[in-house]
């Protein structure tokens, strides 16, 4: 896991990458999956995705690509 050194958000993106995320968007949606893409608009490509709403398990998606201006947070999820 991180360490408690300063990281910059380069090496926090650098950390994540391939790894199991949680994305949190405006609408309440939150789909969890293994972060394979992310730009500098906080366009984020998932694969493996989840997608729940109220905790509640919605849907399965091999492939999710996911709007940068809809996502509240991005953290990882291991």
């Amino acid at each position: 896991s991180m360490s408690t050194e300063k990281k910059s958000p380069t090496d926090f993106v650098k950390f994540i990458y391939g790894r199991p995320v949680i994305v949190k968007l405006y609408s309440g949606l939150v789909y969890k999956g293994v972060l394979t893409c992310l730009d500098g608009y906080m366009n984020v490509v998932l694969e493996q995705a989840e997608e729940y709403e109220n905790d509640e398990f919605k849907s399965r998606y091999n492939d999710c690509f996911i709007r940068g201006n809809n996502v509240i947070y991005l953290a990882p999820n291991d």
